[in-house]
């Protein structure tokens, strides 16, 4: 008997879910589909169905900045694929994107049939990319390789304590918000500086700011 395969599809816009959706269901009977449209309900969807196949992943939704709900994605769950679905179809992001671990890197602009057979490929464990760009992964540098290593180490709860970092809150505020003391969150910053090799928070933020990129661009 065949198990059916189980998607978590997480974009905030519900068109391009139903576009998703609608590729992940040509052919394949009795898919499961589960949906999110910010990155705190990925993390829970994640969490609550941690059986799940594949999680397509936009890069631009509400509580997601840049790279970082791939990377914090990872960390909760590295054994499970993640396939980026973006607008920001730059070479260097998805050179990043296969940095920080996605297992593909799908287009919007693709056909539903590009992205059927993109999903088909990685679900055989194949790194899917957009053709064009089958060379894009020997284009990195040493610096982004790095830089990903270093962010890929980082735990989860580092993770928020370097966003909140970069949002500017003090010790006091992330302690409150995290409902941990401030000795905690200072051993956190500690432990984030030692693995970025940086040594002030200032350049923390500088850092954390390389996970930024462009919102996609608009025709029209």
């Amino acid at each position: 008997m065949t198990v059916a395969q189980k998607f978590i599809v997480a974009d905030d816009h519900p068109l391009f879910r139903a576009a998703l959706k609608q590729a992940l269901q040509a052919g394949n009977e009795g898919v499961q589909i589960v949906e999110a449209d910010t990155m705190e309900a990925t993390l829970a969807r994640v969490a609550e169905h941690g059986d799940a196949d594949l999680v397509l992943l936009d890069l631009h939704m509400p509580g997601a900045h840049g790279f970082s709900g791939l990377i914090q994605l990872r960390a909760q769950a590295p054994e499970m694929p993640v396939a980026v679905v973006s607008g920001s179809e730059e070479a260097r992001v998805v050179r990043r994107a296969i940095d920080y671990g996605a297992s593909g890197f799908i287009p919007k602009s693709a056909s539903l049939n590009t992205i059927a057979e993109a999903i088909a490929e990685i679900m055989d464990g194949e790194v899917w990319l957009p053709e064009g760009m089958e060379d894009v992964l020997g284009d990195g540098d040493e610096e982004d390789s790095r830089f990903a290593e270093a962010i890929a180490s980082l735990t989860p709860q580092q993770f928020r304590v370097l966003g909140m970092l970069t949002s500017g809150l003090l010790n006091k505020q992330i302690a409150y918000d995290l409902n941990v003391s401030e000795a905690t969150v200072k051993a956190h910053v500690t432990a984030i500086l030692r693995k970025l090799g940086v040594h002030s928070r200032t350049q923390a933020v500088i850092a954390a700011q390389r996970l930024e990129i462009d919102p996609p661009r608009i025709e029209g």
